[in-house]
């Protein structure tokens, strides 16, 4: 069902169309009630950037999360639990934010991964074409903060190599942007994202299978440019395949094992978060995943960084 006049339809039949996957019914419940989430923010956090930001990510909940609202006669009193919980989460920080935090009152008890729920529905699509209208450095933010494992800030900042305050304004800017974005291309035909993500993941196996060979580089010369410029952790800085392939040789000689867990994609971004496991010798080897940021152009890599997560600390015991 689509709908000709949204404004002449109630929340709840706004909410089954976007359920069953019309996008400009979203569209227009996100727009009903942006000026009423607005002054729900400025009443906690007040007038200025601080509200702004807590709709809009009561915004990025909805465009997620809008199959699990319960009641669709209540989605007002859902989004306000929303921006309320966005609002509490900008005092509080901590250091991973799921986007419907706070709020599983009003959710079903089951949680599907993030990328099942936009396999789901046609938002997908949607979003991914609003994404597309952003700058890169914007849309990486957002594709780190929410469709993929790295969502501390901190963590952030060392994916992007760019300053916590950096990835702040930029998250705060996208998520605008994005917001407006959406609500313009709600009505427009939208490509179809598995494809490139497809094509990602399959670049990204056939490079950690040839790893696995100890055979790197004819992987990397399919899709990486000779000239790829690599950064990471400590400083690491290299142009080419050498420092690659020979990082590579080093896992494959120590034991170490590669899963990729993730892969989330744009036009001319990548993300690839591979799940490492180190030798049962020396268990502590390597950190838990690396994720590696991937900038493309004409579908070749030219500039990749490494970011490996940090490892829990393990806990200490005491003996008399």
């Amino acid at each position: 069902m689509r709908f000709s006049r949204s404004d002449a339809a109630t929340d709840a039949e706004l909410v089954r169309a976007a359920q069953a996957g019309d996008v400009s019914a979203l569209g227009s419940l996100l727009g009903r009630h942006r000026t009423a989430l607005l002054a729900v923010a400025i009443s906690l956090v007040g007038y200025g950037p601080d509200a702004e930001d807590a709709v809009q990510e009561a915004s990025m909940t909805a465009l997620r999360r809008i199959g699990d609202v319960r009641d669709p006669g209540a989605v007002g009193a859902w989004l306000r639990a929303v921006v309320r919980n966005a609002c509490r989460m900008q005092y509080r920080a901590p250091a991973r934010v799921p986007l419907d935090a706070g709020v599983t009152e009003v959710l079903r008890s089951a949680e599907p991964d993030p990328v099942e729920v936009l396999g789901q529905h046609a938002t997908r699509d949607w979003i991914w074409q609003a994404l597309e209208e952003l700058s890169p450095p914007l849309r990486l933010v957002l594709m780190l903060r929410y469709f993929s494992g790295v969502t501390a800030y901190q963590d952030i900042a060392d994916a992007c190599g760019v300053p916590v305050g950096t990835v702040r304004s930029r998250l705060s800017e996208a998520r605008g942007k994005l917001t407006r974005a959406l609500l313009a291309t709600a009505d427009t035909t939208h490509g179809d994202i598995r494809a490139v993500t497809a094509e990602r993941r399959s670049q990204a196996e056939e490079l950690l299978s040839a790893a696995r060979r100890g055979a790197p580089v004819p992987a990397l010369a399919t899709s990486w440019l000779p000239t790829v410029a690599v950064s990471g952790p400590g400083g690491m800085r290299a142009e080419g395949y050498d420092l690659l392939a020979h990082g590579f040789r080093q896992d494959l000689t120590a034991g170490v094992g590669y899963r990729l867990a993730n892969v989330v994609a744009s036009s001319d971004l990548a993300i690839w978060e591979v799940a490492l496991q180190s030798p049962p010798e020396d268990p502590f080897h390597c950190p838990p995943s690396a994720v590696w940021v991937l900038h493309l152009r004409a579908d070749w890599v030219e500039r990749a960084r490494l970011f490996h997560t940090r490892r829990e600390p393990p806990a200490h015991t005491h003996t008399a």
